[in-house]
């Protein structure tokens, strides 16, 4: 088996590394520290080796039209992930939600990254709404949790869930980043 691929890329949220095995996002996250986000992946999905993707010795430079620092890919479903961040900070924000993201956990849990990839660029929801959507009003704190173990940031949009009184709550990239996050797409 191939192992899993990645490429980081610099945004103007600092540096954004992206971890794809097959054909899905398995993790994603504003670092360069591949370990730290592989050590998110599920443990039945663990890759047991992430190879950085480049381009062979001979390519030419790649040119990102978003004005970016990409690396020059080869793999396909890791270049559309990287174009699809490239896309969101070029203003395209929608661009995240249609890569495909493999993530596994619980049946509630995996419902609710689910629906927390419909939630659109510019749209929030608080953690009650979030239960309340993903069918179990009564789970704020399930929903919490789901947000907290996300290892798929971007692609699965946590930053768009705040605190039942509409405070910004935790997010593990910062709440720097969450909140330059939500201001590029007009929430706040």
């Amino acid at each position: 088996m191939p192992a899993a691929r990645s490429a980081t890329l610099a945004t103007p949220d600092g540096p954004f590394t992206v971890v794809v095995d097959g054909d899905a996002v398995i993790a994603s996250g504003w670092t360069d520290d591949v370990a730290a986000l592989v050590a998110l992946v599920h443990p039945s999905l663990r890759p047991v080796a992430v190879t950085p993707d480049a381009p062979p010795a001979s390519a030419p430079p790649q040119v990102s039209g978003s004005g970016l620092a990409a690396p020059a890919l080869t793999d396909a479903v890791l270049c559309e992930a990287v174009a699809a961040v490239e896309g969101y900070y070029a203003g395209r924000l929608d661009a995240p939600s249609a890569v495909p993201v493999r993530q596994r956990s619980g049946e509630f849990r995996q419902h609710a990254w689910d629906v927390l990839r419909g939630v659109r660029p510019g749209e929030v929801v608080t953690y009650t709404q979030y239960a309340l959507r993903s069918g179990r009003p009564a789970a704020v704190r399930a929903a919490a949790g789901a947000c907290a173990m996300n290892a798929a940031a971007l692609f699965v949009p946590c930053h768009r869930v705040l605190r039942t009184d509409g405070t910004l709550g935790g997010f593990r990239y910062g709440l720097s980043v969450k909140e330059s996050l939500l201001a590029r797409e007009g929430s706040r």
